[in-house]
């Protein structure tokens, strides 16, 4: 196996993160790897925002603004915190183009293949990171506030910083469990 291999196997998302936040240097080098995900005629159908500082807190207010009208109060100020659980939080955004050959899934598909290599470089680079979705990803408000263009939809908020406290490792399926042997139409088989 190679370090890479290995590294894969040992991956697992941090939930505990705090300062200090991966530096702009590291940012920037996670970003380039985000660039190298699959992309069929070179579209580019993503975008990044990273946020940190006072900048999560905004980032909070959009959250508990898209709150439904029967949250309770604590459940309000829990998506207000949420920005808050790391120092840097960064958005990945798919932008996709019109393109008689490449449809929009694959752009899809591009974009979030961008966020778990960015996720994977920053962990590489010793920090932690949890990719997080949820209704906020997709609520109108919460798009609008980010400056999201028609279109363009969040593929994840991916919460990064130093690990404060790891987590126990998480079972993983058998690849028996996922994966069979396609012998034809109708006809399967156990890996």
């Amino acid at each position: 196996m190679t370090s890479v291999t290995r590294f894969l196997l040992e991956r697992a998302s941090e939930p505990r993160l705090e300062d200090p936040a991966p530096p702009r240097s590291i940012v920037d080098v996670a970003l380039q790897c985000a660039a190298r995900a699959p992309d069929h005629a070179l579209l580019r159908p993503w975008r990044y925002l990273v946020v940190e500082g006072d900048a999560r807190q905004a980032l909070g207010d959009l959250f508990a603004k898209a709150c439904p009208d029967s949250a309770s109060e604590q459940e309000i100020e829990k998506a207000r915190r949420a920005p808050l659980r790391a120092p840097m939080v960064i958005v990945g955004i798919a932008t996709p183009k019109s393109h008689p050959k490449v449809p929009e899934v694959e752009q899809l598909m591009s974009a979030a293949s961008g966020m778990s290599f960015l996720g994977l470089a920053l962990q590489d680079a010793g920090f932690g990171v949890m990719w997080r979705t949820g209704g906020v990803a997709y609520h109108p408000d919460v798009l609008e506030g980010m400056g999201l263009e028609p279109g363009e939809t969040v593929v994840g908020f991916l919460y990064t910083g130093t690990v404060s406290v790891e987590k126990p490792s998480v079972p993983r399926p058998a690849t028996g469990d996922f994966v069979k042997v396609w012998r034809g139409p109708g006809r399967q088989e156990s890996w």
